[in-house]
Order: structure tokens, then sequence, then C-alpha cells
């Protein structure tokens, strides 16, 4: 039967034990708003800094105009269309360039991780390509491959195959040891072991390549349509610089930007996704 004590103390323990419940998600969204405060009191800081310079003579106003000027010009190509016309072209190539690296290279990673005589084979020539820049290789593509989608989409494979494949080799091959010999006491197979043990605990460092990958897609995009194209963000911003539609060419720039960061936050919520086993 519990003491006088006992009574009096357990539900004060409950109820602190209760508040202090409720008050961490109370907590925790008050951090997460602040940040999110903080990082777009960042961004207006940047914007007055853009709007104000050029106004002041700090800059030549003609060749950076201010804020206000690439906003207008932004919303003008976006009512005309054009700038809707380039964003597609930019995204179904940088998707498709994108999806089939990750497709090829997680499990090239995994073989290699995995399998000792599979590593011995690929690794020298991987180091071979690894250490050649993707934009140094695109006269190549463009050679090889035309002017056309091919070599746009084949030089974006290139330059975000390796880093998802280093992501998926490290993941794999530092998976706690001691995870592995417990799968092994549980007796599961090793497809089992894998799918279970391995591959969810190599998720976090396979989605660091995934991300750095999410971003070189569109630099190198980038680079590649300011040669031969004829639609994509690069397209127009070569365009604009060569009409000297200097507003324009910032809106197309900016537009780059958002896409990047929309790409990044975006593989940042898939990753939290896959690894909400994680405290």
């Amino acid at each position: 039967m519990p003491s006088l004590l006992e009574e009096r103390t357990e539900p004060g323990l409950n109820q602190r034990q209760r508040a202090a419940a409720r008050a961490t998600p109370v907590s925790a969204y008050v951090t997460r708003l602040g940040r999110v405060g903080r990082g777009v009191l960042g961004i207006a800081i940047l914007a007055v800094i853009w709007e104000v310079f050029p106004r002041l003579g700090v800059v030549n106003g003609y060749f950076l105009p201010p804020f206000h000027t690439v906003v207008a010009a932004w919303w003008d190509l976006l009512k005309d269309g054009d700038l809707l016309r380039n964003l597609r072209a930019s995204l179904v190539r940088s998707v498709a360039g994108f999806a089939i690296a990750t497709a090829v290279a997680i499990p090239v990673g995994v073989a290699i991780a995995w399998y000792r005589p599979i590593r011995e084979l690929l690794t020298p020539p991987l180091e071979v390509f690894r250490n050649t820049a993707a934009l140094a290789l695109l006269p190549a593509f463009t050679l090889i491959l035309g002017i056309g989608e091919t070599s746009k989409i084949s030089i974006v494979v290139y330059a975000c195959f390796f880093p998802i494949l280093l992501s998926t080799i490290t993941g794999v091959a530092t998976v706690d040891q001691q995870l592995l010999r417990s799968a092994r006491v549980l007796g599961l197979s090793p497809v089992a072991t894998f799918r279970k043990v391995v591959f969810p605990a190599a998720v976090p460092t396979i989605f660091t390549g995934i991300r750095i990958s999410g971003a070189a897609a569109i630099l190198v995009l980038i680079a590649a349509e300011l040669v031969g194209a004829t639609a994509g963000l690069g397209f127009l911003i070569n365009y604009t610089q060569m009409n000297f539609l200097i507003p324009e060419m910032y809106a197309a720039i900016l537009t780059t930007t958002l896409l990047g960061l929309a790409v990044n936050y975006g593989l940042v919520a898939l990753e939290r996704r896959f690894s909400r086993w994680r405290p």
C-alpha cells in the first residue's frame, strides 16, 4: 500500500511530466519559428542591400538594376509564358538526368561496397572518371552526342552519378558491425539483412550525396544550356545577356536560385521521411 508521502508526490510528478510533455512541442515550434524568422530576415536584408546600392550609386544601376526592377521583369516573363516554358525545359532535363543517375549509382555503390570482386574490378576506372570534372567533358559530350537533349541529360547524369555513388559506398561500408552481428544472431538472410539493417542505416549518408547531386544537376545543366540550346534557364540567361536585357537576365538567374532552393528543401523533406527512425 503506498505511503502518504508517495500519494502526495506521485500526482505532482505526473503533473510535471504532463506539463513537460505539453511544453516540449511548443518550445520546439517556437525554436523552429525563430530559426525560420532569422532566415527570412537575412533574405530581407540581402534584398534591401540589392535595392539600395544601385540607387545610391555604389554599383552601376544599369548593370545591376534595383531589386524591384528585377522582380517586375520576372513577373513580365512569367505572364508572357517565357519563364515557364524555359523552366519546364530545364526541369525535364535535370529531373531525367538526376533520376537516371540515382537509379544507376545506388545499385552500383551497393555492389562495390558489398562485394569485394566487384569493388576491385570497378574502382580503378571509376576513379579515372571521378577525377574528371563534368564541365571539362561538356565539349566532348556535345561533339559525340550532338547539341540536342541527349547530350544535356547525359552531362547531368555524369555530374550526379559520382556524389551518389561515393555516398552509397560510404554508407553501406560503414554500417555498425554490431547491427550486422545482431542480424546474424537473429538468423536473417543476406537479402533480409540488407533490406532491414544495412540500407536503412546507410540512408542518411546516401542522402548526403543525393542532395549534392540535386544541386549539381541544376548547376551543370545551366552551363550545358548556355551552348546550343533553344530553351531552358541557361538559354534564357544567355539570350537576355546577349541582347542586353539586364533585368530579365537577373530574373532568370533568380529563378535558377529559387529552383535550387526548392530542390534542396524537397530532398531534405524526402530524407526525413526515409529516416523517421532516427532520433
